[in-house]
């Protein structure tokens, strides 16, 4: 089975295309590169307000992001940028899909390193996934901020607290409701 069927399986967007898939050279190590490029009649996205523009040009230079490895490979999204024109904000970088921003981990491997990050120490997560304790410190934020961004606190009518006492002194259980 090839790469990009597994990726169009499981991580599929709906206005990109997986194109190739190639083992390449990335800094020292050997990392699978997955193309990405836009489909013909896909629809790109102003970065500031989201909504639907007209493409502008392509930047000359591509990007790769980070994605999460397969086993001990490293993977990585390859893509070009598009500029379109805002009617409300201009030129700007078009918005994709599987990174937020400027940043170059895709949100899938910021989760991926959020959720290791729990279990383990953020120098671990760092050594054992190939990466470095900053990527896994600014995807731990990342997931807290969308996490505090989409929390809802509509339903809670109270919240209380109570202890209990155990041991002989100022031993205390906090319980909280």
């Amino acid at each position: 089975m090839r790469i990009e069927t597994i990726l169009n399986k499981g991580y599929r967007h709906k206005s990109f295309i997986y194109r190739t898939a190639n083992f390449e050279q990335v800094g020292r190590k050997e990392a699978v590169v997955v193309d990405i490029v836009p489909r013909k009649n896909g629809l790109a996205r102003c970065s500031v307000c989201s909504a639907i523009c007209s493409v502008y040009d392509q930047s000359p230079d591509v990007r790769l992001f980070d994605f999460v490895p397969w086993g001990n490979i490293l993977m990585y999204f390859r893509y070009r940028m598009r500029r379109v024109d805002c009617r409300e904000h201009g030129v700007r970088v078009e918005q994709v899909p599987w990174a937020e921003g400027k940043e170059h981990m895709t949100k899938p491997y910021q989760l991926f390193l959020a959720r290791w990050a729990r279990k383990l120490s953020w120098k671990d997560v760092a050594e054992s996934f190939g990466t470095t304790w900053d990527n896994v410190f600014r995807s731990v934020k990342a997931v807290v901020e969308y996490g505090l961004k989409h929390r809802r606190m509509d339903g809670i009518t109270a919240i209380g607290a109570d202890e209990i006492h155990y041991g002989k002194g100022h031993k205390y259980y906090w319980v909280a409701d």
